[in-house]
């Protein structure tokens, strides 16, 4: 115990021993649809997964893809793979054979640990690094079962842990392929504790010393609901968060996302938090409180975080109503940085939209890269320094492109822009890789989407250009709605608060808008749904 102590340089592996040798071992770590899982069989699990990797030819360095929906098995190989001094990489189980077979070849992938049901679309990816195959939630040709390897014999772990030990969080790709971002583990623990600072001031263990201190000196150990997938950086991330106080993941393996049983597992598990990605979670959870009319005891909610989409005001408002003593953070982040900027709420306080509080943040131009004077109303790109990743894997131009050096502070260059107000403040406009271009005039489609959904009866909206022989682009939009919605008044509305170039010229609506099951927009199909006659 003392040696883990005193490590200067922090493992996650060294976290999640010293979480298992600290809280009660009878105490839930994952609770999954209902099955729970205990710190004494997580600390097991990983530990034993562990070696049986190591004993099948895999060294330290060598890459375990984890293809599975949410559960307990998914974190204890996330755990597994950092004790083995192994790196893991997330893959999107959404994927077809050939991005499949992209990924796996791109990260060197030498095994992966898969859930059965996705044993099709892997039997038809290729792979030449892939050497081994593990299957959970059920058996799959030529896999060994992960319920096997658990019950191996121990066998010894690699020596030599570091706060350098890195895992690929790969990201969807808004353009291109995606791409692997390296974290260490020593940055992603010191962008979590960052991150639980801002948006929740919760004052986080900086070492494994005052981690120590913190779990013996808690009488209870947090429940966090974790909506969105944890193949997804969100998810992954505020999970990882969860478990390195002792705490319990709860979480589920659903194909999408029920609010109804959300809101049971959330009232049965006492959970003290919640975590979504905006609106794509968040309205679904308040229309299924207003439909049940007082049926859920939620007192134990305190916080609701939110990351990765904006977060309108109207489902903040619905979720405070029933939720009156929740904190709602919501974070600024992406694969390639975490605690950006948060934007608190409360029933007490009401931000304004798009206003958020940066954390090692500057504006700068996205040409020059000359910091933005705050208040000037330019408009640049969010430029992030602190814990930050090494970069993109097997590609040093993207890395430098992205990664750079201003006024001898290393920082990442967001694709998100921004303006920074008088007050220090940023207001966030939207990604630059889907700016549309209408007339000379740049629109950011986030900002244009969060009016329209603060407009009565809109449930969702995706706003983006499609090609005008006069304007070069238009703006257009696809929304989703309760009732049936007037477009003279709903484009009023939007002209109100909106320049007049940034108003949609054309308007559809659509069943759902659609979203991936990490709640992040899905551009290229609102187009195609657009375009339907």
């Amino acid at each position: 115990m003392s040696d883990l102590i005193k490590s200067a340089s922090i493992s996650y592996a060294d976290v999640f021993d010293l979480v298992a040798a600290t809280v009660d071992p009878g105490s839930p770590a994952v609770i999954c649809d209902g099955e729970q899982t205990d710190w004494q069989s997580f600390h097991a699990r990983s530990d034993a997964l562990a070696g049986a990797l190591l004993q099948r030819g895999l060294a330290p360095s060598s890459k375990v893809a984890l293809y599975m929906r949410n559960g307990a098995d998914y974190l204890i190989a996330f755990a597994a793979c950092f004790k083995a001094r192994l790196v893991s990489v997330n893959i999107n189980y959404r994927y077809g054979p050939g991005e499949l077979s992209y990924l796996l070849s791109n990260a060197d992938a030498e095994a992966v640990i898969f859930d059965a049901e996705f044993s099709g679309t892997l039997e038809k990816a290729n792979s030449s690094t892939l050497k081994l195959k593990i299957s959970a939630r059920g058996s799959a040709p030529e896999a060994e079962a992960i319920e096997k390897l658990y019950a191996e014999a121990p066998q010894p772990l690699p020596g030599g842990r570091s706060g350098d030990d890195i895992f690929l969080l790969y990201t969807g790709g808004t353009t291109g392929m995606p791409k692997g971002v390296m974290w260490p583990s020593q940055s992603m623990w010191e962008a979590l504790a960052s991150a639980r600072r801002a948006g929740l001031n919760d004052p986080s263990a900086m070492t494994l010393e005052a981690l120590a201190v913190l779990l013996r000196g808690s009488k209870t150990q947090p429940a966090y609901f974790i909506a969105p997938p944890v193949m997804h950086g969100t998810g992954l991330f505020s999970a990882v968060s969860v478990l390195s106080r002792g705490g319990a993941v709860v979480c589920s393996a659903a194909k999408s996302f029920d609010a109804t049983a959300a809101l049971r597992a959330i009232e049965a598990h006492r959970c003290s938090g919640v975590v979504i990605v905006g609106d794509a979670f968040a309205r679904p959870i308040v229309d299924a409180l207003d439909a049940a009319s007082g049926a859920f005891e939620l007192t134990c909610v305190e916080a609701i975080v939110s990351s990765g989409m904006m977060w309108s005001h109207e489902a903040k408002q619905g979720l405070l109503k029933h939720m009156p003593r929740a904190v709602l953070s919501d974070g600024l982040g992406a694969s390639e940085a975490s605690s950006i900027a948060f934007s608190v709420t409360t029933k007490d306080i009401v931000p304004e939209a798009a206003r958020f509080s940066p954390v090692d943040v500057i504006v700068v131009d996205p040409e020059t890269l000359e910091p933005v004077e705050a208040g000037s109303g330019k408009i640049g790109v969010i430029a992030k320094a602190g814990a930050l990743p090494l970069g993109y894997y097997k590609d040093p131009e993207r890395t430098a492109s992205t990664y750079r050096i201003i006024d001898g502070i290393r920082r990442m260059i967001s694709g998100d822009h921004a303006r920074l107000e008088a007050d220090g403040t940023i207001t966030l406009l939207g990604r630059g890789n889907h700016c549309i271009n209408t007339a000379g005039e740049k629109v950011y489609p986030e900002e244009v989407e969060e009016v329209l959904k603060q407009f009565p009866g809109i449930i969702d909206a995706l706003v983006f250009g499609e090609t005008d022989p006069r304007l070069g682009q238009r703006v257009v939009a696809i929304v989703s709605r309760k009732a049936d919605t007037d477009h003279e008044e709903l484009t009023a509305f939007a002209r109100h608060k909106l320049a007049g170039y940034k108003v949609p010229k054309s308007i559809k609506v659509v069943d759902q808008v659609p979203r991936g099951p990490n709640g992040k927009a899905d551009y290229p199909s609102a187009r195609g749904l657009f375009l339907q006659k």
